[in-house]
């Protein structure tokens, strides 16, 4: 068909962009014909699946999550309000995880006899840790006992190694 026989363009957009054309001093682009061994291409999706189709949000965070090496953080940000939920309710009564860096949790306990009993559940926290924050979150877990007063600091300190006997 020749340009002056073509059906009526209703919405004017083709003319508009002839026009345009024109006025820039381009040449109409032919459209190349597709041949039959090239797939055609649709403006639409085909049935079935498809990576136009939405997506779910917490798909797409999870993706993103990965992607920036988030999700161990996200994960261990959980991990301080719902600690009873992984070592029970009497040891989360005396126990409190402090940090994480590089696979490492540290958690502090009431007394030093704590620290021994959670030392001999070691494996079973960090199985349970792993099971619900993610393989290999946890690596490792360093317990440490109760801070002790330091005798270093104040008007009373001696330089050195100061008193050794003084506890016996």
């Amino acid at each position: 068909m020749s340009e002056d026989h073509r059906p009526h363009d209703p919405t004017g957009t083709e003319v508009a962009q002839r026009i345009a054309a024109t006025a820039r001093g381009v040449a109409p682009a032919k459209r190349r014909r597709r041949t039959r061994d090239e797939p055609r291409q649709s403006a639409w999706s085909e049935s079935g699946p498809s990576r136009r189709d939405p997506q779910q949000a917490g798909i797409i965070l999870d993706h993103v999550l990965t992607k920036r090496g988030w999700k161990k953080q996200i994960s261990i940000s959980a991990l301080m309000p719902r600690w009873a939920e992984f070592v029970g309710e009497v040891n989360a009564a005396h126990t409190t995880p402090e940090k994480w860096e590089s696979g490492v949790l540290t958690i502090r306990t009431d007394s030093t006899t704590w620290a021994t009993s959670m030392r001999a559940m070691e494996p079973q926290i960090l199985a349970k840790l792993n099971e619900i924050l993610g393989d290999k979150t946890v690596t490792k877990l360093r317990l440490v006992g109760p801070q002790a007063p330091s005798w270093k600091k104040g008007r009373r300190s001696v330089p050195g190694r100061g008193p050794r006997d003084t506890y016996g």
